[in-house]
């Protein structure tokens, strides 16, 4: 017997409900014959294990790895950028200026005693 909605139950023909019993047979059988493995030794300790191991916060190697992983994160990377640079300008700066007071320095002693720098 069917319920087709419509609340009239109509009668299956007798091969449809052979052929319905023979699939819920066959549908056991098949889940019965269904091999499953055997797990190994302690899987559910170890699952719960990487569990937690993945879940644990990633510790640094060394404080330069720390500082490269703070430098690298988004929003300190304009920060970064802006004080290598500023590093970088203060330090051609400052080696611009010795370099000219070398020179100058030079000249200076080439013109009082010339005959001292050979």
């Amino acid at each position: 017997m069917v319920d087709n909605g419509g609340g009239k139950i109509r009668r299956l023909s007798p091969m449809k409900e052979t052929m319905k019993s023979n699939d819920a047979k066959l549908s056991a059988l098949l889940r019965e014959s269904r091999l499953s493995p055997a797990l190994p030794p302690r899987f559910q300790e170890n699952v719960w294990r990487r569990i937690e191991n993945a879940e644990a916060p990633v510790k640094t190697e060394s404080w330069l790895d720390a500082l490269a992983a703070l430098v690298l994160r988004p929003k300190f990377a304009f920060a970064t950028a802006a004080i290598l640079l500023f590093a970088g300008i203060s330090l051609g700066a400052l080696d611009g200026t010795q370099t000219a007071k070398h020179d100058s320095q030079a000249r200076y002693l080439a013109a009082v005693a010339p005959n001292s720098l050979r």
